[in-house]
C-alpha cells in the first residue's frame, strides 16, 4: 500500500517561491508515475504537473509552465514541486498522486493513490 503525505504548504507573498514535498510512508513509489493536482476555493480541481517513474519525462498544465518544476528522488521516495513567481491565483490545496502509468487528469480517483493535500496561500 502506498501512503502519500504532502508537506511544505504555507502562506507566502506574491512573487515568492515555495517547494512542496510528497513522501510515501508505505511501499516505495519508484515504480509509479507521480503528479501534482490542486484545487482552489470555488474552482474545479486542476492538473498541475506529472513525472514518469524514471524522472525522464515531465508534463505541465498551462498554469504551471515556466514557473513550476516537478522532480523526484526515488532514493528518498519523494516527489517535489518547486514553485516560483507565485501569484494569488496559485492559492489552493495541493495534492500529490501516484499512478502505475503516467496520466494527465484532474480527477484524484483516476490515480491509484493520493494524499490529503497541503494548503498554499499566496497573499497579494
Amino acid at each position: 500500500q502506498v501512503q502519500l503525505e504532502e508537506s511544505g504548504g504555507e502562506l507566502v507573498q506574491a512573487g515568492g517561491s515555495l517547494r512542496l514535498s510528497c513522501a510515501s510512508s508505505g511501499r516505495p513509489v519508484d515504480g509509479y508515475a507521480m503528479a501534482w493536482l490542486r484545487q482552489a476555493p470555488g474552482k474545479e480541481r486542476e492538473f498541475v504537473a506529472a513525472i514518469d517513474w524514471t524522472g525522464s519525462r515531465t508534463l505541465y498544465g498551462d498554469s504551471a509552465k515556466g514557473r513550476f518544476a516537478i522532480s523526484r528522488d526515488n532514493a528518498k521516495n519523494t516527489v517535489y514541486l518547486q514553485m516560483s513567481s507565485l501569484k494569488p491565483e496559485d492559492t489552493a490545496v495541493y495534492f500529490c498522486a501516484a499512478s502505475l502509468r503516467m496520466i494527465v487528469s484532474a480527477d484524484r480517483y483516476a490515480y491509484d493513490y493520493w494524499g490529503q493535500g497541503t494548503q498554499v496561500t499566496v497573499s497579494s
